[in-house]
């Protein structure tokens, strides 16, 4: 639910921008789920059509998943799921591409993709990643990033580790192109290992609700109330959009009571910010 106008991301150094260059060109908008789709448990066969079909009812331009899975009989989950909406998708694992099982992380879009990356997160030892797509959504380039941390309650050093280690390779990429941060960070806002992350970001869901402390991410069908709260997340660089929306999606059963997940999804609208020094236009190969 929409609980306030619509909030612009932190305000750049003062001065860059005037009144009129802060208002959103119509149309120049970009919208995005981030999903942990609990791998193959829980009858995947069952969950897998209410993935897609609340996936499609939403029409994102992006897509974020976590817990992808692939093995003898299981086909690449991403892109299973890219296939049947249509999207292009790009999936990232610390497994080698040659081995029958994979698991990881994924980034889908169905706008093109200029770049693409996957970054192993330290300690190499946790089989963490880090997946990046540079977009061209609708002439927009947007680098967007997608990862899973550490899981454990007792992991903040680990997580804190991982935090430092992938905004160090957010920080080495060229260009002027806004990014867009999002995933399972199996931690909340405001959990101290996260809060490097916030020199950079901001938490959409956070600015755009007013209950957003009071809500849960992790599906109380599967977990218990001392294991729930907000924990998926969409960070989106500072000054570089305004938010439209933000809510929390596929966090409804069907009628035989079959969830889409162990996790709800997050969903996003953002515009971009307008200004010569704010948006770097793609351009044809």
């Amino acid at each position: 639910m929409r609980l306030r106008p619509l909030v612009l991301l932190a305000a750049l150094a003062a001065g860059t921008m005037t009144a009129a260059e802060e208002k959103p060109v119509s149309g120049d908008t970009l919208s995005i789920v981030t999903l942990n789709i609990y791998h193959d448990r829980a009858d995947w066969p069952a969950r897998r059509p209410l993935v897609i079909e609340g996936l499609k009812a939403l029409e994102p331009d992006v897509i974020v998943l976590q817990e992808v899975l692939q093995h003898e009989t299981l086909r690449n989950q991403a892109e299973d799921i890219a296939e049947a909406l249509g999207y292009e998708s790009w999936f990232v694992s610390t497994d080698p591409p040659e081995q029958a099982r994979r698991y990881g992380n994924a980034i889908l879009s169905r706008h093109r993709i200029l770049e693409r990356s996957g970054h192993r997160l330290e300690p190499l030892d946790d089989s963490r990643t880090l997946a990046h797509a540079r977009l061209d959504v609708r002439g927009n380039v947007v680098d967007v990033y997608g990862t899973h941390l550490h899981h454990t309650p007792e992991g903040e050093g680990i997580r804190a580790r991982q935090v430092r280690h992938l905004l160090s390779i957010i920080a080495k990429r060229e260009g002027d192109a806004p990014s867009l941060l999002m995933g399972d960070f199996n931690a909340p806002v405001t959990a101290r290992e996260l809060e490097p992350l916030f020199e950079r970001y901001i938490d959409v869901y956070g600015e755009f609700n007013e209950e957003a402390a009071g809500i849960t991410t992790l599906n109380p069908h599967y977990f218990e109330p001392a294991r729930q709260g907000r924990i998926d997340h969409i960070f989106a660089e500072r000054g570089r959009f305004e938010i439209l929306d933000a809510r929390r999606v596929l966090d409804r059963p069907d009628e035989s009571g079959t969830w889409p997940s162990d996790h709800f999804g997050v969903y996003t609208r953002l515009s971009f910010a307008t200004g010569a020094k704010l948006r770097q236009r793609a351009t044809s190969p």
